[in-house]
């Protein structure tokens, strides 16, 4: 009986540790809900992804630190002419300071709204491992319908063709066919 109950015991403490260490672990996966999140621009704007809703929205999770950033700003700008007036929301979201944003802003002109100061945003949607430690690369995007809903997620070098595909499939006006249409 002892055996038993030491077992049983022992059972439900391995069970606890494996859980925990799963709910350590995080990971926003495309389908699920984009965690929600308000913040001031530099340029005086505020932003809340609840009164997003309706636009597409785009978050670029970014550094002046990070030479790929750097990169990659002018294909973002490239990125943010093209959708211009079709309901697409851009913003950069960045763990400096509005001063280091701004002087460095001065010298690599960034077109999207930023936000300084995100780093609770980025602990929003960071991976975390099992210790809790942050994991993700710069620059980060993640792409949300008008929904709410994350419909893409990337980092790393290069993704605007892929950006580009979803947010063309998602801003898509629709047409009316000829079947569709009354005589």
């Amino acid at each position: 009986m002892r055996t038993a109950v030491s077992t049983f015991i022992l059972m439900i403490a391995m069970a606890a540790m494996f859980s925990a260490a799963a709910s350590a672990q995080t990971s926003l996966k495309v389908g699920t809900p984009a965690p929600e999140f308000s913040g001031a621009s530099i340029e005086g704007g505020f932003y809340d992804l609840k009164q997003m809703r309706g636009k597409v929205v785009l978050l670029i999770f970014w550094s002046t630190r990070c030479e790929i950033c750097k990169n990659e700003i002018p294909k973002l700008n490239q990125l943010k002419s093209k959708y211009e007036g079709r309901g697409v929301e851009l913003l950069g979201l960045s763990m400096d300071n509005e001063d280091k944003l701004t002087a460095y802003l001065k010298r690599n002109p960034f077109n999207f709204h930023i936000l300084p100061d995100s780093f609770g945003i980025v602990m929003q949607y960071a991976d975390k491992d099992r210790s809790g430690n942050i994991d993700m690369g710069f620059p980060a995007y993640f792409l949300i319908d008008q929904n709410g809903v994350i419909a893409f997620r990337g980092n790393g070098w290069d993704q605007i063709d892929k950006l580009t595909s979803r947010l063309d499939s998602m801003t898509a006006q629709p047409t009316a066919s000829a079947g569709s249409l009354a005589p």
